[in-house]
Parts: structure tokens; C-alpha cells; sequence
């Protein structure tokens, strides 16, 4: 699904300049679950903008299904990402003044052939399926952390998309918690979606099939857990 070739990314100021991110070759297939370690500071951040699309290689190629998205518009970066990817933050980035069930359906908002009947069906079923749906016309507010990370989830997946990208989405959590959602996304990728997560947790980073670790912006490591 994702092939990142002779991959860097550097910033550039008038006085500095910094290399997040140095010769990345790494291939992540269809189904998998991959996890993404390493230090503060390392390019763990800048490697999921750009596998989210959100940023830009300042060389090297990135294959997404087949396809070179270098040559891509912003418009039809925008329209692969809408259709193709779910994000899991670490901070839930819920809209307070939107309840539950309006935060998830957000999602679907820009999918212009799913109508807003269908697009309330979908948001209850994702919220269900995440044990949440009982606190669908409640406020973000009104939600533990672990609820709200649920919601999160169920934003992500509201719109079937192909890749989930997790950015520390345990790190806001208590263990318990914690673990809850580390088996939501288990069972997600038990069913298919291919995840790739970026975190601290040794423990968490044992949920996934492979391990790659980053220092000072270039992969070092890369362990497997079981084989797919």
C-alpha cells in the first residue's frame, strides 16, 4: 500500500537548516500494522504528515496503491486523503461545541454522495461498534478521556478508510484505557485496515506485526512480531 523510496524532508529557514526526516526506504503492505518508536525529536511526527499527505517530501518518491503522489494537485491530495485515511490523535481534536454524534459525522461531511440520513446511520454504527453509542447526543466535555479517544476512533473509521494513521493515541490515557483502544485497533486491522501508529509505548507497540524505529530522522531498526 505505502512504498516511501530515498525519502528526506527538510526545513529550511534563512539561518537553519534541519533534516527531520534522511533517506527513508521502507514499504508498508496492504493489512498490516506497523508501529513507529523512537525518541522525542526524531522525525516520528514529520513521517506521519507526509505518509498522512499533510506534508511534502523535500526529496525521494511516495507510492500510495500503486500510484506516485509526487506530481499530485493539494486538490487531489485532498481528495485521496478523504477517501483513503482516518487519523487517531493523541489530543481526540473533538469539537467542543459539536455533540458526539455531529463530531463523527464531521467526517463524512465533504463526502458528497453520502446523504445526511446516511451519514447519521453511519456515525451511530461506527459509535456502537466503539461503545460509545449511548453517549452520542452528549458533549465532548461530558466524556472521559478513554470515551473521547473512542469517539476519535469511530471518526476515523466513519468514512471506511483503507489506512488508519495513529498518532500517540494512547498517550492521553490511563492503562486501562489505554489498552481498550489498542484493541479497537487490533480488531480493525483483524478485519483489514492497514494502521500505522506512532508511539511511546513499548507494551502498545506489541500490538503490531512490525516495529521500525527512527533516530535523528533515519530508520535504525525495523523488528517483525509475526508473520502476516
Amino acid at each position: 500500500m505505502i512504498t516511501l523510496k530515498n525519502l528526506s524532508k527538510v526545513y529550511r529557514t534563512t539561518e537553519v537548516e534541519t533534516t527531520a526526516l534522511r533517506d527513508i526506504n521502507l514499504e508498508v503492505r496492504k493489512g498490516e500494522f506497523v508501529a513507529v518508536m523512537g525518541p522525542s525529536g526524531c522525525g516520528k511526527s514529520t513521517f506521519l504528515n507526509i505518509v498522512g499527505m499533510l506534508d511534502s517530501p523535500s526529496v525521494g518518491e511516495y507510492w500510495f496503491d500503486g500510484c506516485n503522489i509526487a506530481g499530485y494537485s493539494e486538490r487531489a491530495l485532498s481528495e485521496l486523503r478523504k477517501n483513503a485515511i482516518g487519523f487517531v490523535f493523541q489530543s481526540f481534536n473533538l469539537i467542543d461545541e459539536l455533540n458526539v454524534a455531529e463530531n463523527v459525522e464531521l467526517a463524512l461531511l465533504y463526502h458528497s454522495d453520502v446523504p445526511p440520513r446516511e451519514r447519521r446511520k453511519r456515525a451511530g454504527t461506527a459509535l456502537e461498534r466503539m461503545k460509545v453509542g449511548h453517549r452520542s447526543r452528549h458533549m465532548p466535555a461530558q466524556l472521559s478521556g478513554g470515551q473521547q479517544q473512542r469517539v476519535a476512533v469511530a471518526r476515523a473509521v466513519v468514512a471506511r478508510p483503507k489506512l488508519i494513521l495513529a498518532d500517540e493515541p494512547t498517550g492521553n490515557l490511563d492503562s486501562v484505557n489505554g489498552e481498550e483502544v489498542m484493541q479497537l485497533l487490533t480488531e480493525l486491522n483483524d478485519e483489514g485496515t492497514t494502521i500505522v501508529m506512532v508511539t511511546h509505548s513499548h507494551s502498545h507497540a506489541e500490538y503490531a506485526h512490525r516495529i521500525v524505529n527512527l533516530l535523528d530522522g533515519a530508520v535504525v531498526t525495523e523488528s517483525i512480531r509475526q508473520v502476516l
